[in-house]
């Protein structure tokens, strides 16, 4: 069977990196000779020709060579057949080092053509590392050269394709850390890949802005025991070891990554080709008997077991439920934990067979409150999909979007603006109705400005009535508005990456390119124009006079949604999967709201500085909910 990675021999490559590790050193060259040159040590390669150039297929590093920061670049071409060739880099022994591989395969199929993944005690954790940050989605043509460059400073790297200036592929936590070590490339020696013009340089002087705060969601469990490894022929996986056996066991703790995962690969190798098995307990405490919600991602097979009890066993093999499947892990599964009052056992049997060792686990039921947040109301669930929420503060209220995309219970009247009052209470669940499906909201003077499925509606607050509707051109998917104290309404196009200006009653594409993918939240503030730029996770500031674009700060996974300003200047911004931030103009994050794990959302937030009043559509919920900020 093959595995999300080409297979190294581990004898050859044993051999080769005792060999290499022994007389590394910097050298500070700016580029090396062909692969027919002694400058490389090839294990299961050959140079052959291809495509009118000398070039290498199998496996080879370059002599003398201890890299740490800087450039590395080779061209490689595929014939589109399964194949994972790519570079590795900072190998510090035959089972530690970093690895970039392309999956030709599954380019313009999957989002994940693109592999960056740590080996550790020689297993390669490609399915504990998956999503932004690890994976990405790339064009890979075939029988034809494209270039790879990867650009690695501290513990980040990018990678570019061919002579693009975006990077495909942005890895902010190399899981090495700040290591160096030897370079070279890897694939395999069948005829489905070849490297050519391999080159590299030191270079200190890369940039890299910063990366996301680090950041431990709500509810995972992060202190952990583990044991020392098992064949699972030893091992019966329905069965609680027993209280004489745990005791013989030598228990190693530890602590599992910001995101709550436990690499097991960091702790312990395999013994060999049969499947391994460690155990990991930890406790929970309950201070009652009840039965919570706790999701769960593993691989690449778990038994569950509390108190001595199995309540769960699961397999995640790859290609094991179909032949696209990876096996990654993911808090795609959930199991009810029976708890009792005081201290619980809770202890996983894990399972490993190729493609990364792990788990990771989290109490759905966990929120997080800043202690400077403090819950105020919540309405009833109805509403029909709350998107958006904006405050009318010469009539003291607050009107909220319906998008009722999924529920069509209002087929024939269309979706619909609520009226709720500060308290929370609902005055008219349908206050205007006939619209199409609604998202972003703002008020200006007697207006109120809602994004529709291809428009810009224009409210008159007074009588309630649709005045105008402004046609946005070739629009896929607007989102968010915002108005300018000039009155001036700007529009977001989260697919067409686009942001549209609305003025003098006249429609217009006034921003777009390359620093504006997948634009969602706006907020005009002060001849700014703040962007949520969900393409690169940042949170950015247009200069509306000049366009001149800066970046503010780099938020982690989720879709910036709600973007407002406080009282002192700082902006308040969410996460629409439940997270809400407070940054400041230098970029200084503090979290303040985190209700991801039991999947209330924070939409298109509204704040009212003058009241520290935040007030948060739910969306899949249906409420809406309000908190007090204070300093």
């Amino acid at each position: 069977m093959r595995t999300g990675g080409a297979r190294i021999a581990g004898t050859s490559f044993v051999a080769l990196l005792c060999m290499l590790l022994s007389v590394l050193s910097a050298t500070g060259q700016d580029d090396v000779a062909d692969f027919e040159s002694d400058s490389w040590v090839l294990r299961n390669a050959e140079v052959v020709d291809r495509l009118g150039r000398k070039c290498l297929m199998g496996f080879g590093i370059l002599k003398d060579v201890e890299f740490e920061n800087g450039i590395i670049e080779v061209d490689v071409a595929v014939d589109g057949t399964r194949s994972y060739p790519g570079i590795v880099f900072r190998v510090q022994s035959e089972r530690d080092y970093e690895r970039f591989y392309i999956r030709p395969h599954r380019a313009g199929l999957y989002p994940d053509a693109l592999q960056y993944t740590p080996v550790f005690n020689g297993i390669e954790g490609w399915q504990l590392y998956s999503g932004e940050g690890y994976t990405a989605e790339a064009s890979i043509p075939t029988n034809e050269w494209i270039r790879l460059r990867m650009e690695i400073q501290g513990r980040q790297a990018r990678v570019f394709i061919n002579n693009s200036s975006k990077p495909a592929l942005l890895i902010d936590d190399l899981k090495h850390g700040e290591s160096k070590g030897a370079i070279g490339v890897l694939g395999p020696r069948d005829g489905t890949a070849f490297f050519s013009n391999f080159r590299y340089r030191t270079d200190v002087s890369l940039e890299f802005e910063p990366p996301p705060p680090v950041d431990t969601p709500p509810g995972m469990i992060s202190e952990w025991q583990l044991s020392e490894r098992y064949q699972i022929s030893q091992i019966e996986e329905d069965t609680y070891p027993g209280e004489e056996e745990l005791a013989s066991i030598t228990w190693q703790e530890l602590t599992s990554e910001s995101s709550g995962l436990v690499d097991i690969a960091r702790y312990s190798g395999r013994g060999g080709r049969e499947p391994d098995c460690v155990f990991a307990r930890t406790v929970i405490s309950s201070n009652k008997k009840q039965v919570r919600k706790f999701l769960f991602g593993y691989s690449d097979q778990i038994s569950v077991f509390l108190n001595g009890r199995l309540l769960f066993f699961g397999s995640s093999l790859y290609q094991e439920r179909d032949p696209s499947f990876l096996g990654i892990v993911s808090l795609s599964d959930a199991v009810y934990l029976p708890l009792e009052a005081g201290e619980n056992e809770l202890l996983l049997m894990i399972t490993e067979t190729f493609g990364g060792w792990g788990f990771k686990c989290r109490d759905a039921t966990a929120v997080f409150h800043h202690e400077s947040v403090k819950g105020v109301w919540q309405t009833e669930e109805e509403f029909l999909l709350p998107e958006s929420v904006a405050y009318d503060s010469k009539r003291d209220v607050l009107y909220v979007s319906n998008f009722d995309a999924y529920n069509k219970s209002s087929r024939d009247e269309g979706q619909f603006i609520s009226r709720i009052s500060l308290d929370g209470n609902i005055e008219d669940l349908k206050w205007i109705t006939g619209l199409s499906n609604p998202t972003g909201l703002a008020v200006f003077e007697d207006k109120l400005f809602v994004v529709e499925r291809r428009s810009l509606a224009e409210i008159d607050i007074e009588s309630g009535q649709v005045q105008q509707r402004y046609q946005l051109p070739d629009a896929i998917l607007p989102n968010d508005v915002t108005v300018d104290q000039s009155g001036i309404a700007y529009v977001s196009d989260s697919r067409k990456n686009v942001i549209y200006r609305l003025a003098d009653g006249k429609v217009e594409e006034w921003l777009s390119g390359d620093e504006i993918d997948r634009p969602n939240g706006l907020h005009a503030h002060n001849g700014t124009l703040v962007v949520g730029n969900n393409g690169d996770r940042s949170l950015k500031s247009v200069d509306i006079g000049s366009k001149n674009i800066m970046t503010i700060a780099r938020l982690g996974t989720g879709i910036i949604d709600g973007i407002k300003t406080d009282q002192n200047g700082n902006y308040v911004v969410s996460h629409s999967e439940g997270r809400v931030y407070r940054i400041s103009p230098s970029g200084q994050i503090v979290k303040l709201l985190d209700t991801s794990a039991p999947e209330l959302y924070s939409a298109d937030f509204e704040y009212i500085a003058g009241k520290a009043l935040l007030i948060v559509p739910t969306l899949l919920d249906n409420r809406v909910m309000a908190y007090r900020l204070n300093e």
